[in-house]
């Protein structure tokens, strides 16, 4: 079959700007060449979608329920409206994704009030979410009924099993419930060297959004109802809020692929090996600081900003606080150690022309 379609990029180029930015594992490619074939039910009621909570139960324990969606941020909203009242609000730290990084959709498509707490590495606690979790009979203030957090966080930092207990124990004797971002979850995992079950159904968490593509899937992420009792209509949220994929098997099929054996791990491992190659390359070059543990792909440094302007013109990556000459570097699964090396020998070169 001819195509009159042409590549319009250099698929050996790859940066440090984002997990996103690469492209589908070939077994997720595979998968979604697999379930193409012939005519399937629409809107979740193909065999795809029955199949992947079989192996979300794997993961997951067996009442959790997935429901695929097409992107973070609305697996996110929708996650949040299912958890809470319209007035109802959600405790998560400054940096949070849904805080910093959701254009506003919480807000505004929501109908949710974020109540947020400077954190020192990106990771809440019992104490610093006691900073927000008050006037529930305060009819002037939104009540706090969710507290989300993010497993790993957009500071690169890792929960412990044992954390995330102490936070859902907390939640849960206040009345609220515990909502966890998943955006990167695999690469938690993968740093804990753990089950991903040890931080979510197994300490309490109510709710997840997993994500895919950031870890090797083309498009998708699904909410994950682990307790049943703290939603309700999540089917009906999940096409309210436009998120109700009609060919959903081509949803489900790549977190099928991801899931049912060990991809989302070998991607995982991967990509934080890498990051963890840059940052011993890095620790090497007298001038940049590493700001926070690298603990999943990221690693977050400080350097002068004209060497992070002259080193983005040869390496694509993101000023985090350009104020403050703070920089992310992100890894992915296809990053190369080879990317790893070039990148290092080209920070060297550009401090040294200070």
């Amino acid at each position: 079959m001819k195509t009159d379609a042409r590549r319009h990029h250099d698929p050996t180029v790859r940066g440090f700007a984002s997990d996103n930015y690469a492209g589908a594992h070939p077994e997720i490619l595979a998968a979604l060449a697999l379930a193409n074939g012939g005519h399937q039910v629409a809107y979740g009621e193909d065999d795809y979608t029955d199949h992947l909570q079989r192996v979300m139960h794997t993961h997951f324990g067996p009442t959790a329920e997935a429901f695929p969606v097409f992107n973070g941020t609305g697996a996110n909203v929708t996650a949040l409206q299912a958890l809470t009242d319209r007035w109802g609000a959600v405790i998560c730290a400054e940096s949070a994704h849904i805080n910093v990084d959701e254009g506003g959709a919480p807000e505004r498509m929501g109908g949710l009030k974020l109540l947020t707490v400077p954190t020192p590495d990106g990771k809440l606690t019992p104490e610093l979410i006691d900073r927000q979790a008050w006037g529930w009979e305060d009819e002037h203030r939104a009540m706090p009924q969710v507290v989300s957090i993010t497993q790993n966080t957009e500071l690169g930092t890792v929960y412990t099993p044992a954390e995330i207990r102490a936070i859902v124990e907390h939640a849960h004797e206040r009345g609220m419930k515990v909502h966890l971002d998943g955006a990167r979850i695999s690469n938690a995992a993968a740093s804990l060297d753990t089950p991903m079950r040890t931080f979510t159904n197994a300490v309490g968490v109510d709710l997840l959004t997993f994500g895919g593509t950031k870890n090797g899937m083309l498009f998708g992420e699904a909410i994950v109802v682990l307790n049943p009792d703290a939603v309700s209509h999540m089917k009906h949220l999940r096409k309210m809020s436009m998120q109700l994929a009609s060919k959903m098997r081509f949803v489900s099929v790549q977190l099928e692929a991801l899931l049912a054996r060990d991809l989302w791990l070998r991607n995982a491992r991967h990509s934080n090996a890498m990051a963890q190659r840059l940052a011993d390359g890095v620790r090497q070059v007298d001038g940049v600081e590493i700001l926070y543990p690298v603990q999943a792909n990221a690693v977050f440094a400080r350097l002068p900003n004209a060497v992070s302007e002259r080193l983005q013109k040869r390496f694509r990556f993101y000023f985090w606080d350009e104020t403050a000459g703070d920089v992310r570097w992100m890894c992915s699964f296809d990053t190369a150690e080879s990317d790893v090396d070039s990148f290092v020998q080209a920070l060297k070169e550009e401090m040294n022309r200070q």
